[in-house]
């Protein structure tokens, strides 16, 4: 399986350690689906985590935050898009469906209710870290 995993799932499993965002990090770990994301969404993760409305709320370090940036950079796919897309009225949330497009995505796995709404985009649907969670438990 592949996903594009929007940041608000990454900054709730720092926030929520023991909740559904945390366990699709954790299948990420444990190598059951290809993480796909793009050079936009890693700087967006990278600002938000210095976001100050963040500090001291997250259960991650700044070095832990700086470790999960790169860990992605190095092990999820990144891919460049091709094709820009406006069918969001936030451009990041655009920018997550041409990753999504450009990385060939089963899904997108993401929290944001904009993006959620439009349940799918180019036939790749657009689901809740529970309902990914679910997904991944029936797959063989």
């Amino acid at each position: 399986m592949r996903a594009v995993v929007d940041t608000n799932v990454l900054i709730s499993a720092g926030l929520s350690p023991g909740g559904n965002a945390a366990r699709v990090v954790d299948a990420w770990r444990a190598d059951r689906f290809t993480w796909i994301t793009s050079p936009h969404l890693l700087a967006e993760l990278a600002r938000t985590f210095e976001a100050r409305k963040l500090k001291g709320r997250i259960n991650w370090s700044p070095r832990q935050r700086a470790e999960i940036v790169a860990l992605l950079a190095t092990f999820a796919e990144v891919v460049e898009p091709a094709v820009l897309v406006d069918v969001c009225r936030d451009p990041d949330d655009n920018r997550v469906l041409e990753a999504a497009v450009a990385g060939s995505a089963d899904c997108i796995v993401t929290g944001d209710g904009d993006l959620l709404a439009l349940a799918a985009y180019e036939s790749i649907p657009i689901v809740t870290p529970a309902r990914f969670l679910a997904v991944l438990a029936a797959a063989p």
